[in-house]
């Protein structure tokens, strides 16, 4: 049963006899869709005025009329987020790999890839860079030339044209994707959209019909959700953004999260070095000899300097 106050669903009590297993395919403000394990899914609210609530979560659920309660958020593998000094938004729960999208047009910021590429490594996400649009050639040398020293750091980074070769941009990415649950990360302009109907044949309806039931008409292209692919794997979609705070992220996490840095963090002089100004520092040294980029380590220093802001959440 629900009772509702001014149009809004109010959950009653549910019993653990009423409680069923499902997984958060898509959020909106405060409104959830959970797909049952049978298939089902059904709009959901979250028990209580806060909620933490990530697409990916497996959650505890009971019916209320024709609508449910989110009970309970089961043990995560992971949480993916990102933050600021005054909030946080969560990405998305129990995933595998983080996809991060770039064009060679419009131009991409190296500071949001630095900085997803950091999170990845922190929640020992498997990372994967996808260059689109390698059909503007003009674009091309120099998009490659900026995603140089990634390869050389061991990233993998695909290359594909979504527009003009979609046949060969399935062919690299869906034996990448399949059983796995991957996030599809990226600035607004870069293609996102067009991947995700490309390697999602029903992603329009499947996107009209999350938005029917969470009420969302006008905000299509606003809400996270997760798309179950063809071949096997969960493609979870979020909205285009332009910054990407770590700020929850200290200093320890820091310096593991730079693949370059972590087989000299032993040999600096100091126990508790911060790699900023120490004398006998491995890192600085190398930096000064040119094995490690200064690009690399001033992103470093800028998210240790978020990391000491103090955030009141």
């Amino acid at each position: 049963m629900k009772r509702s106050l001014k149009g809004k669903a109010v959950p009653v009590e549910t019993t653990a006899q009423d409680r069923r297993h499902g997984r958060v395919t898509a959020a909106h403000g405060r409104h959830y869709v959970v797909e049952a394990d049978d298939g089902e899914t059904v709009l959901c609210f979250p028990r209580g005025k806060k909620s933490e609530i990530a697409v990916g979560d497996e959650v505890s659920w009971a019916r209320t009329g024709d609508q449910g309660v989110i009970e309970e958020i089961l043990p995560r593998r992971n949480l993916l987020y990102r933050s600021d000094q005054f909030k946080s938004k969560l990405f998305a729960a129990n995933i595998d790999q983080l996809v991060i999208m770039l064009g060679t047009e419009p131009y991409f910021s190296e500071d949001l890839l630095g900085r997803a590429l950091v999170a990845s490594e922190a929640n020992a996400l498997r990372p994967l860079i996808v260059l689109n649009k390698t059909d503007v050639t003009a674009a091309l040398p120099a998009a490659r030339e900026r995603l140089a020293p990634y390869r050389a750091l061991g990233y993998d980074v695909v290359e594909l044209s979504v527009r003009a070769d979609p046949e060969g941009a399935k062919a690299l990415l869906l034996p990448r994707l399949a059983h796995q649950a991957s996030l599809l990360l990226g600035q607004s302009g870069m293609g996102k959209s067009s991947l995700v109907n490309l390697l999602v044949p029903d992603a329009d309806a499947a996107t009209r019909e999350i938005s029917t039931v969470l009420n969302s008409g006008k905000h299509t292209t606003t809400f996270t959700r997760i798309f179950h692919l063809p071949e096997g794997g969960l493609l979870i979609d979020s909205p285009g953004f332009q910054e990407f705070g770590l700020h929850h992220l200290k200093e320890g996490a820091l310096e593991r999260a730079f693949p370059e840095f972590r087989p000299r963090l032993s040999g600096c002089r100091f126990y508790n070095c911060h790699h900023l100004k120490e004398p006998g520092c491995a890192i600085l040294e190398a930096v000064a000899e040119g094995s490690i980029s200064q690009q690399r380590h001033t992103l470093y220093a800028q998210l240790v300097h978020e990391s000491e802001q103090q955030v009141p959440y």
